[in-house]
């Protein structure tokens, strides 16, 4: 038999063959009875993660007792051993690491976004690139026309921040949290302005994916519904046409962010009955469809 395998493989294939048959003869792991504590549930686990997470200052003990109150008696040793084998610290460093989605949800209603997008618009000499400030409040998704300017300086900006922070008309004088890109045109001055007032900036990380984009996405409709529709000869038709998109997009617009809803709904919307009209600006580029009052 050997002469018909040496054909087929090798000596050394054999003797290995051979050394795992007698290892496999003295192996009796299939029937050693588990030492130790079993290992904790998988909802337990789940349910110790997503504390630590949503809660950053809750140590083992607290969390130990929330499990408690859910009918799930573990020992903090257990509490810290979880979070530990998924790389989570324990309150005391945790609790300096929030993250920005829990910032976020904890201001909302006093946190507004500040961007600068730009357009080009024709003059008596050139085409000239002009820089639109905008800024919205994060909780109703308001938007507010700062200004237009071709050369955003020192003292522009400087005059912007006066603006939005005017104790009776400022757009922001309710708020305590203004977010930021880096920008440089957000100096230093800029935000010792707002910060006279109340107002903290918020300045988001280097190249941040996805931290500001409900603005973004607003400048995004600006443009795709209504700038680039058009072709401009000059500031003050630009700045019209700014505002009669902010119009639209705050009475007659729905946003799919606000479950379809519209931000400031007119009487129109509630009516039921009567002859269905159509409102158009812009020489028909923005159209809102509504009933008219019998």
């Amino acid at each position: 038999m050997l002469d018909e395998l040496a054909t087929i493989v090798t000596p050394e294939t054999i003797l290995r063959w051979h050394r795992e048959l007698v290892a496999r003869h003295w192996d009796y792991s299939k029937h050693r009875k588990s030492s130790g504590r079993p290992p904790a549930a998988r909802e337990i686990v789940e349910l110790v993660l997503r504390m630590a997470k949503e809660d950053p200052t809750w140590g083992y003990d607290r969390i130990q007792g929330a499990l408690a109150n859910l009918e799930h008696p573990v020992s903090d040793r257990t509490v810290g051993n979880i979070l530990k084998a998924h790389g989570i610290e324990p309150a005391p460093d945790r609790k300096h690491q929030s993250t920005w989605k829990t910032f976020l949800d904890a201001h909302w209603d006093v946190l507004a976004s500040v961007d600068f997008t730009t357009i080009e618009a024709w003059t008596k000499t050139a085409l000239v690139t002009y820089c639109l400030l905008f800024i919205m409040e994060m909780a109703t998704r308001r938007v507010y026309f700062a200004g237009s300017t071709a050369n955003p300086d020192e003292l522009w900006m400087l005059q912007m921040a006066r603006n939005l922070t005017d104790a009776e008309d400022g757009f922001l004088r309710r708020k305590k949290f203004l977010m930021m890109d880096r920008d440089a045109k957000f100096s230093e001055e800029f935000r010792a302005t707002l910060e006279q007032v109340g107002i903290e900036a918020v300045r988001l990380p280097p190249r941040p994916p996805n931290l500001n984009p409900r603005i973004e996405r607003f400048m995004r409709s600006l443009k795709n519904e209504c700038l680039h529709r058009l072709i401009f000869f000059g500031e003050r038709p630009l700045s019209a046409a700014v505002v009669a998109f902010l119009a639209h997009y705050h009475v007659e617009r729905n946003h799919q962010g606000l479950d379809n809803r519209i931000i400031e709904p007119g009487d129109e919307v509630r009516c039921t009955i009567g002859k269905i009209a159509c409102r158009e600006r812009l020489g028909g580029i923005l159209r809102y469809y509504h009933r008219k009052a019998a």
